[in-house]
């Protein structure tokens, strides 16, 4: 497992080296902008980054009580703003050294783990797992924080890379508990996504037996077909705009049976 397990760290380098760089000489203006995850600057949204890879490796949260803002919602989002709301008052400049200072350490970290330390219990989001279980979870979440950033800035970018390939791949294997689970709609059904973009590809969805899953191709006459770029993918299966960001945008062409294809968007987002 070596080898597959270091390749998850690479994931990780690239996309911090990534968001270092997007964040590069940012003026404090810049760092102050606001993204699409409500509440949060982009200065909070690196923050929030380094604050999980902190924890991660043991360091204490800060001694600070956030105010109570509308923007947080429940037990999780609360710790996240200890860490958030105890940074906003700093320059952007001292975020970024941290992050840089954080990741550097946590790379050197798993760089030198075994076989054996991959293996060790851990926690992860979708509860109890290895080390190992992790690593997919926190190079997912930094390249979807890495993109709020990089829209806030209007500075595209990592939109082809390994990570962002990973990233969407994880998105396009959570479409059949979408469609199967959330939407749930009957025996016979086919949803297809039709992404281009930065990561053109096609997939199809069928449920049979009450069960979604993915098709090897296909069909000819889908119930419902949902064409939008890999950016608008990634968007709505993070949680980072909702159906009527999307049709304000235009983001979303619609095929076939619309009242499926809007249920389906409105499903869309796994992470929340």
């Amino acid at each position: 497992m070596a080898d597959d397990d270091q390749q998850l760290v690479d994931l990780l380098e690239q996309v911090w080296r990534s968001l270092d760089e997007a964040c590069t000489d940012l003026t404090e203006e810049q760092w102050k902008t606001p993204t699409d995850l409500p509440g949060w600057s982009v200065q909070d949204n690196l923050v929030h980054i380094s604050a999980i890879e902190s924890s991660i490796l043991g360091r204490p949260a800060p001694d600070h009580t956030p105010p109570e803002y509308d923007h947080v919602k429940n037990e999780v989002g609360q710790r996240n703003e200890v860490w958030v709301d105890s940074r906003r008052s700093w320059p952007g400049a001292k975020v970024l050294d941290e992050f840089r200072e954080v990741t550097g350490v946590r790379l050197a970290q798993l760089r030198a783990l075994t076989d054996a330390d991959f293996a060790q219990e851990s926690w992860t989001p979708a509860g109890p797992g290895t080390v190992r279980d992790l690593l997919p979870f926190r190079a997912v979440d930094s390249w979807a924080h890495e993109q709020d950033i990089r829209r806030a800035l209007d500075r595209p970018g990592d939109l082809d890379s390994p990570v962002a390939e990973f990233a969407l791949g994880r998105v396009v294997g959570a479409m059949p508990f979408v469609v199967g689970k959330k939407v749930h709609p009957p025996d016979g059904t086919t949803v297809v996504f039709d992404v281009t973009g930065s990561w053109p590809t096609t997939v199809a969805i069928g449920v049979e037996g009450g069960r979604a899953k993915r098709l090897p191709a296909a069909p000819a006459d889908p119930t419902a077909t949902l064409a939008m770029d890999a950016e608008t993918l990634a968007c709505l299966g993070m949680g980072r705009w909702d159906r009527a960001a999307v049709e304000r945008r235009g983001r979303v062409t619609v095929a076939g049976d619309d009242a499926l294809a809007r249920n389906v968007i409105d499903e869309m987002n796994f992470l929340f």
